[in-house]
């Protein structure tokens, strides 16, 4: 019969290596040894199994953590690992020392042993989400000669106190990433996860024996401030070429750096309780992640701590209004509101921005009137019209010297129609100056080179009215208002108990007379009910003031005056007169149409007898009579005439007339005259 083979793994207290192979046919005093069955619990076989198998080990993957094996001959492997992993197998991973844990001060201190060599590369594991902190210096007894550290999320390095380089990423988001500084003659390179950042030009570096290595920060604090302060984060594999330092040893062998000082630096990569500071508001719901927390938030909120909220969906004003978010909560505003009462205002204490201006529009026909006045102990603001003219009246500030400053507008305002204005302090060096704003033409108030009062008395213990001197005042303004703002904070129109929800944001004026309410909208007197407008005149509402449009027969505010008809003076060439309905042109001679503006031609109805010619002119015409015709129309039939002589001329007498016996003389017969 033949044996079977049998694998066979001896180890023997040698200095060599334990033999890795197979034995077959082992016989004792002819005994057969090996192969042979034992029981399990026996030592007298150790490591031993049947067979003789040559398989590659790597086959069975025996690298952890995505180490890559390589086969080194009969049954045999080694590991080469990735970074942060070591061991046989990389089953162990290089301890990360936890820096700034709760905020407080944290710091490694290593001391060099050996010459790295002209060319040092320094890398390590780092993770933060600070923008800012020291990560390491390389220092001797004199300078601090190689410095790292966070600038805005990005690594900055320094060498020799002079030359200076800084990364393109940032590494401040939560992750892991690979930093090496590769220090090299005369050249300097950062790279981030195996890609440069960046690369410069240096004095060449040195470092020797007895040098020290700080990480995290310095043991002085202010030292470590220059800095951004100390790191808060995870530090881990952190090597000089391929030396360690290693805050808390890993069991495998490795070549390491020694340890001088640890303070504050725990062992792994926890992290702080982000939410034990309860930050999501508004009942946001907070999930914590590794030294951040994310908020959950409730529907109608948003942003990172679940701060914004969405206030106008949220239905917070009445149907009247309209809903304007702010940025710590929401106003509801009116179009604008009417109506001759006072309202009362007050700050609720809360204030603490710069009070800069006020602005507001206004509608109305009253010509004295007070729009907004606000009054504490001697400081005061009033804005009101006087003789329709819009005037400002200033007084404020700390300095109980300052003069009061007044500012009237350029022309009337009180003409019903809306008017917008803009009161505010104006800064620029080294003069400073309020402008009164309205409608658009800036008017200055008041020039000087110092600050010339401020709207900060409103702050706390005024007294602000809108219509009004005051509550007890008996004139009230008379028009409409649209919204008033004083320092960008609204002065509202509603109750707080007229809303929906009340007001969130921390700085706001308060109404605070609940028994005078406007009314919401904008509308004047009911100036058209009855119809004043008399005759068929039909009324316009003008605000506060009426206007009538009449039918063409009459005229006057009212139409109450019979249009006189002659006032165009209708007839062109002739008289006009009036008549119960229009009127009648008496016509001039030579003219005629409705408006006297046809001229008549003077021959068309003559009474030339037939032959004749009519001559016209402008109100007449005249017969041209044929030879044989005679007379006004040459009606008349053409007499002989008689040649007579003179003693001085020879004359003749015309129309049968006969020579008379005085000289130059004729004798006529009947219906005939003149000399001849």
């Amino acid at each position: 019969c033949s044996l079977n083979d049998v694998s066979l793994l001896v180890e023997v207290m040698l200095p060599s290596v334990s033999f890795l192979g197979c034995f077959r046919d082992v016989l004792v005093d002819s005994r057969l040894v090996l192969p042979g069955d034992v029981p399990k619990d026996s030592d007298v076989q150790v490591n031993i199994v049947a067979g003789c198998s040559d398989r590659d080990k790597c086959e069975d993957s025996p690298c952890q953590n995505r180490g890559r094996c390589v086969s080194q001959g009969w049954r045999r492997y080694a590991c080469e690992c990735h970074r942060p992993y070591e061991g046989d197998d990389c089953a162990e991973e290089y301890i990360t020392g936890r820096f700034g844990n709760k905020d407080l001060e944290s710091y490694a201190m290593f001391s060099l042993d050996n010459d790295p060599g002209d060319s040092v590369v320094i890398s390590m594991f780092i993770r933060t989400r600070q923008s800012s902190g020291l990560l390491l210096i390389l220092a001797n007894t004199t300078s601090q000669y190689l410095r790292l550290w966070l600038v805005e999320g990005r690594v900055k390095v320094q060498v020799n106190n002079f030359e200076t380089l800084v990364g393109r990423n940032t590494v401040n988001n939560g992750h892991f990433h690979l930093v090496a500084v590769k220090l090299e003659g005369t050249a300097a390179t950062l790279l981030l996860s195996a890609h440069t950042q960046g690369s410069m030009a240096i004095r060449r570096v040195q470092a020797h024996p007895g040098d020290l290595v700080f990480v995290g920060g310095l043991p002085d604090s202010r030292a470590s401030a220059s800095f951004g302060g100390y790191f808060k984060g995870c530090v881990q594999d952190l090597r000089i070429n391929n030396k360690h330092l290693q805050f808390y040893p890993v069991s495998t062998p490795v070549e390491s750096y020694n340890l001088e000082k640890l303070v504050g630096v725990s062992e792994g990569c926890s992290s702080d309780n982000a939410c034990a500071a309860n930050p999501c508001l508004n009942g946001g719901e907070c999930y914590s992640m590794w030294d951040d927390f994310i908020c959950s938030c409730p529907p109608n909120t948003a942003g990172q701590r679940c701060e914004e909220v969405k206030w106008c969906e949220l239905s917070p004003c009445p149907v009247t209004t309209i809903c304007q978010p702010l940025s710590q909560g929401f106003e509801c505003l009116l179009a604008n509101a009417c109506g001759s009462v006072i309202l009362w205002y007050h700050s609720n204490k809360k204030i603490k921005s710069n009070l800069s201006g006020v602005s507001l529009s206004f509608r109305t026909r009253q010509s004295e009137a007070v729009l907004l006045h606000a009054q504490r102990d001697s400081d005061h603001i009033t804005i009101s019209l006087l003789d329709s003219h819009l005037v400002t009246e200033l007084l404020g500030g700390a300095d109980h010297d300052s003069l009061k400053v007044t500012a009237e507008s350029l022309g009337p305002l009180s003409d019903g129609e809306w008017h917008f204005v803009s009161i505010s302090k104006e800064r620029q060096f080294p003069t400073s100056r309020w402008i009164m704003d309205v409608d658009g033409h800036k008017e200055y108030i008041s020039v000087t080179k110092t600050a010339v009062g401020d709207l900060n008395f409103l702050r706390d213990g005024a007294d602000i009215f809108l219509g009004g001197l005051s509550q007890e005042s008996g004139l009230t303004f008379s028009g409409c208002l649209g919204p008033v703002e004083i320092g960008g904070l609204h002065l509202p129109f509603h109750l707080e108990t007229e809303l929906n929800l009340p007001r969130p944001q921390e700085e706001q004026f308060v109404r605070g007379n609940s028994n005078n309410s406007p009314q919401y909208g904008c509308w004047g007197a009911t100036v058209c009910a009855p119809n004043p407008c008399q005759n068929g005149g039909m009324c316009e509402d003008l605000f506060d003031q009426h206007r009538c449009t009449c039918p063409s027969e009459w005229t006057g505010s009212l139409c109450q005056d019979q249009t006189d008809t002659c006032n165009s003076h209708p007839c062109v060439n002739g008289n006009c007169t009036n008549l119960s309905e229009g009127y009648k042109c008496e016509c001039e001679p030579g003219f005629t149409g409705e408006q006297c503006e046809v001229e008549m031609d003077m021959c068309e109805n003559s009474s030339c007898n037939y032959g004749a010619t009519c001559l016209k002119s402008f109100q007449s015409y005249t017969c041209l009579c044929p030879r044989n015709m005679t007379g006004h129309f040459c009606e008349l039939p053409q007499l002989p005439a008689s040649f007579c002589a003179g003693t001085r001329w020879n004359y003749s007498c015309f129309n049968g007339g006969n020579c008379s016996e005085a000289e130059n003389t004729c004798y006529c017969l009947p219906g005939f005259t003149g000399q001849w």
